[in-house]
C-alpha cells in the first residue's frame, strides 16, 4: 500500500468554456481584439469566415510552405497559464489534408530578445482534428504538448501558428490566453519495463492505495516504489513498481482507480551480447549542427558541433557577415563569430568542425542581396520580410541572366585570406570542412558561382584551401564535405556523367579519393583527412500515417544491411554505376570505397536526419541510427540541425550521452536468433569493463520481451522515453534479476548502464 503521491501539474482536464474576465481574449467572431496585430506571412487569412464558426465566424487559414498565421501584442502575456484555441482541418475536398491533422505547428516568442519557445506540432496533442466541427485544444505553459518542458519566463508578444513543407488549410476560433488551469487527478499510463518493473505516469494528486496488478489472473505484490520528476519537466512524474516476481508471458492488468491498463506480454526473443568481441566507437558519432548553448551540449552529451549548411559558403568572418544562397533569397545578413563560436562550443566539451568557404566570393554587409525586385520584377518568389528581395527564379524555371554582378553583394575571397583569419583566430577547431556540397554551388550560390563546378575543379579548390588551413593550423584535420545524395551526386558532378567520361569513366568520388591518395605520396602530406557525406533517407514519409510511420523505422536499415533493396526511388531507378545499387548500404559502402582508394581516411556523415523531429518515431530512428553508428564504426556524425533538447531526437542523444552517462567506448557483439531489424533494435557497449545495453521497439503497439544471454545480474542505471510514458527524460536505477525476460514497451527506447 502507498501514501497519496502528488505530481506537478502536467496537462490541463477542465477549463471554462467560455472567456473570463482575467483571460485574454485573442480572437472571436471578425476580428483581433484590441492590441493584437496581424503579422502572418504568405497566407490567405479570412478574419471573418462563415463556412464553419462558432458564434458568428472564424478565421479561415490557407498557408503555403512554411508560411505561417502569427499574431503579436502589443504588449507582453508572461504570466498567462495557457493558450486555448478551437481548430478545424480544412474541408475542401481538394485539399491533399482533408479530415486529417493540418501540418501545423505553433510556437511563442518574445519580438524583445528573440526568444522562442519549442515548436509544438498539431501531433503532439491528443484529440483528432476533424474537417467538420472544431477541436478545443489547450497548451499548458507548464507543460508544454511534445516536450512537457515550461514555456519558461520571458516578454512573451507573439503567437505563430505555420504551416509545415506542404501547407495546411484550416480553420481557428476562440483563441484565447487563459490566466488559471484546473487540473484533475489522474493516472496517465502504465506499462510494463525491463524484468520486474511497472512504470506509471500521473497528475495531479493521485491515490496509489488503489493500485493493484495480475498476471494471468494471479496478483503480484508490489515489493518497493520510486517517483521521479524530470529536472527540466518538472510537471511530469513517474512512478516505478517492484514487483516481489519477474515477469512472464501472459496478460498483464494493472488498475488504477477507475483505469485499467491491459497488456499481452509476448513469448522472448532471444538474443546474446559477446563482450570479448568489441571494437572502437569514436565518440565524435554523437554531433549536431549548431548547438544552442553549453548547457545543451552538456544535457544531451554533443560531442561534436559543425558550425556548417548553405548559409556558411558566404561566411565574411573580417566582416561577420555571411548570405544563405538559394535558402533565403540570396539576401547577405549579420552572423555570428566564427572564432567566438569556435570557444565557447569548445570550453562546453564538445570538438568542432568549422568550414572554410573555397568559392572566389564571400559577403561584403549585412543588408545587399542579388535579386532586387526593382530590377528582375518577374520571379517567382520575394523574401515576406523583404519584398525587393527575390529567389532568382523565373516562372520557367530558370535562373535569372545574366547573372548578377557579384561585385554588388560579396567581397573576393581567396586562400590568402583564408589563411589569414585561420591562422589570427583566438580558438583553433578541431576539423575544418573544405566548404559545404561546393559540388552544386550552381544552384544553392548560383549568383556567386553559376557556371556548374567540375571534377577538377572541386579537386583544385579542396587541395587549395585543405592546403591553407593545415598551413595556418598545424594539425587540424581537413574534410572533404559532399552532397546529401550519395547515390547520384557522389559519383558525378553537376556536369553531368560526360565528366565521368572525360576522366576514364571512374565515378567521382573514386577518382577524388585516387587523386588525393596520389597528392600525398608525390607531396609526403595528408590533405584529406575525412571524408564527409551528408545522408538524408530518400523513402517518402511525408505522409506520417501509420504506412509512412512503419517505413520511417525500418528506413535505418539503408545505414547498414546488404540485403535492404531501398524502399524509394533508388530502389527503382538508382542512377549510379556502383556494385549493388537499389541497396544503400551507407556505411559498409563507403568504407568500402575509402579502403579500396585511400586507405586511412575517415568517415563522417556531416548532415543526417530524422526526417521527423517532433515525432515519436523521429526519435527511435536516431536513437537506431547512433547504435548503427557505434556498431559499423562511423568516425564523426552530426545532425542536421539541433534538434529540440526535449523533444524525442534530442532525448535519443540524451540517452546514449546526456549529463556524463556515456553508453560506452567499445561496441560489444550482439548476436540474434531471429534478427528483426524493421521492428527491433539492440546495441551494447563497454566503458570502464560496465556494460551499457539499448533497446529499441518500433512497433507501435506490441511490447517486445527479451532473453539475453550473457548479461550479469545486478544494479543498473534505467533511462527511457516513449511508449504510453511519453517523451520525456525518465530515468531510475534498477536492479535486475534475471536476464531471461527483459521487457521493452511499443515505441520505446531503454537505456540499462550496469553500476
Amino acid at each position: 500500500m502507498f501514501e497519496m503521491q502528488k505530481a506537478l501539474i502536467t496537462l490541463a482536464l477542465f477549463i471554462s468554456s467560455f472567456v473570463k474576465a482575467d483571460d485574454l481574449n485573442i480572437y472571436s467572431d471578425g476580428t483581433l481584439a484590441p492590441g493584437w496585430e496581424n503579422w502572418s506571412w504568405s497566407s490567405v487569412l479570412d478574419f471573418a469566415a462563415t463556412d464553419l464558426f462558432e458564434g458568428t465566424s472564424s478565421i479561415s487559414v490557407t498557408s503555403d510552405a512554411y508560411a505561417a498565421l502569427s499574431v503579436k501584442l502589443e504588449g507582453t502575456f508572461p504570466s498567462y497559464a495557457g493558450l486555448k484555441f478551437d481548430i478545424a482541418s480544412a474541408m475542401l475536398s481538394t485539399h491533399r489534408h482533408k479530415g486529417a491533422n493540418p501540418d501545423v505547428s505553433i510556437y511563442i516568442q518574445s519580438t524583445t530578445d528573440n526568444a522562442q519557445s519549442s515548436t509544438i506540432p498539431l501531433s503532439a496533442f491528443e484529440q483528432t482534428i476533424v474537417a467538420d466541427g472544431f477541436t478545443s485544444l489547450l497548451i499548458d505553459f507548464s507543460a508544454l504538448p511534445g516536450t512537457g518542458g515550461p514555456l519558461g519566463t520571458d516578454s512573451w508578444d507573439r503567437i505563430t501558428f505555420q504551416a509545415g513543407g506542404n501547407g495546411a488549410t484550416y480553420h481557428l476560433d476562440n483563441i484565447v490566453l487563459v490566466e488559471s488551469i484546473v487540473i484533475a487527478p489522474e493516472f496517465l499510463s502504465a506499462e510494463p519495463l525491463t524484468n520486474d518493473i511497472i512504470a506509471i505516469t500521473t497528475q495531479g494528486a493521485v491515490n496509489f492505495s488503489d493500485v493493484s496488478i495480475t498476471l494471468n489472473q494471479k496478483a503480484l505484490t508490489i515489493k518497493s516504489n520510486s517517483t521521479y520528476h524530470p529536472i527540466d519537466t518538472p510537471a511530469k512524474t513517474i512512478t516505478y513498481l517492484t514487483l516481489s516476481s519477474s515477469l512472464s508471458p501472459g496478460t498483464l492488468l494493472i488498475t488504477t482507480g477507475n483505469s485499467t491498463f491491459s497488456w499481452t506480454l509476448p513469448s522472448v526473443q532471444y538474443a546474446s551480447i559477446v563482450q570479448s568481441v568489441k571494437q572502437p566507437i569514436n565518440p565524435h558519432i554523437y554531433g549536431v549542427n549548431f548547438p544552442t548553448s553549453a548547457s545543451y551540449i552538456e544535457h544531451l552529451g554533443v560531442t561534436m558541433s559543425r558550425w556548417g549548411g548553405n548559409a556558411v559558403t558566404a561566411y565574411n568572418p573580417f566582416g561577420g557577415f555571411t548570405n544563405a544562397g538559394s535558402d533565403w533569397y540570396f539576401e547577405n545578413r549579420a552572423s555570428d563569430s566564427a572564432d567566438d563560436w569556435v570557444g565557447w562550443v569548445q570550453d562546453a566539451g564538445s570538438a568542432t568542425m568549422l568550414t572554410v568557404p573555397a568559392l572566389d566570393w564571400v559577403s561584403k554587409d549585412a543588408s545587399s542581396y542579388s535579386y532586387p525586385r526593382s530590377i528582375y520584377p518577374d520571379q517567382t518568389g520575394f523574401d515576406p520580410y523583404n519584398s525587393d528581395a527575390g529567389n532568382g527564379l523565373l516562372p520557367n524555371g530558370s535562373y535569372v541572366t545574366p547573372v548578377p554582378d557579384q561585385n554588388n553583394v560579396y567581397a573576393p575571397w581567396n586562400t590568402s585570406a583564408a589563411k589569414q583569419w585561420l591562422s589570427g583566430m583566438k580558438n583553433k577547431p578541431k576539423i575544418v570542412t573544405i566548404d559545404n556540397e561546393i559540388e552544386i554551388a550552381s544552384s544553392t550560390h548560383q549568383d556567386m558561382h553559376p557556371v556548374p563546378v567540375d571534377y577538377d575543379e572541386e579537386l583544385s579548390r579542396v587541395i587549395n584551401f585543405a592546403a591553407a588551413a593545415k598551413e595556418a593550423i598545424p594539425g587540424v584535420l581537413a574534410i572533404l564535405d559532399v552532397i546529401d545524395n550519395p547515390l547520384i551526386s557522389d559519383w558525378t558532378s553537376s556536369v553531368g556523367f560526360s565528366d565521368n567520361a572525360a576522366h576514364s569513366d571512374i565515378d567521382f568520388l573514386p577518382w577524388f579519393l585516387q587523386q588525393m591518395n596520389a597528392y600525398e605520396k608525390a607531396h609526403g602530406t595528408r590533405l584529406l583527412d575525412y571524408l564527409d557525406i551528408h545522408y538524408y533517407f530518400q523513402a517518402d514519409t511525408s505522409a506520417d500515417d501509420a504506412a509512412a510511420k512503419a517505413l520511417r523505422l525500418r528506413m535505418t536499415r539503408s545505414l547498414w544491411d546488404t540485403s535492404y533493396v531501398d524502399e524509394s526511388w533508388v530502389g527503382v531507378d538508382p542512377q549510379n554505376h556502383q556494385w549493388n545499387p537499389t541497396v544503400v548500404e551507407l556505411v559498409p559502402r563507403f568504407k568500402t570505397l575509402i579502403d579500396t582508394n585511400y586507405p586511412g581516411t575517415k568517415l563522417s556523415i556531416g548532415e543526417w536526419s530524422s526526417t521527423k523531429d517532433t515525432d515519436i518515431t523521429g526519435g527511435l530512428v536516431t536513437v537506431d541510427s547512433l547504435g548503427i553508428f557505434g556498431q559499423y564504426g562511423v568516425d564523426s556524425a552530426t545532425y542536421w540541425a539541433t534538434p529540440d533538447e526535449l523533444g524525442p531526437v534530442g532525448l535519443a542523444y540524451w540517452l546514449f550521452r546526456g549529463y556524463e552517462t556515456y553508453f560506452g567506448s567499445s561496441s560489444a557483439q550482439v548476436n540474434f536468433s531471429s534478427p528483426q531489424p524493421d521492428i527491433l533494435g539492440l546495441y551494447a557497449g563497454i566503458e570502464d569493463e560496465s556494460l551499457s545495453v539499448v533497446f529499441v521497439n518500433k512497433d507501435p503497439a506490441i511490447p517486445v520481451a527479451w532473453d539475453l544471454a550473457d548479461v550479469p545480474f545486478g544494479k543498473y542505471f534505467m533511462r527511457h522515453f516513449g511508449g504510453t510514458a511519453g517523451v520525456a527524460k525518465w530515468q531510475t536505477n534498477i536492479t535486475l534479476s534475471a536476464n531471461n525476460y527483459i521487457v521493452v514497451p511499443p515505441y520505446t527506447a531503454v537505456f540499462l548502464k550496469q553500476l
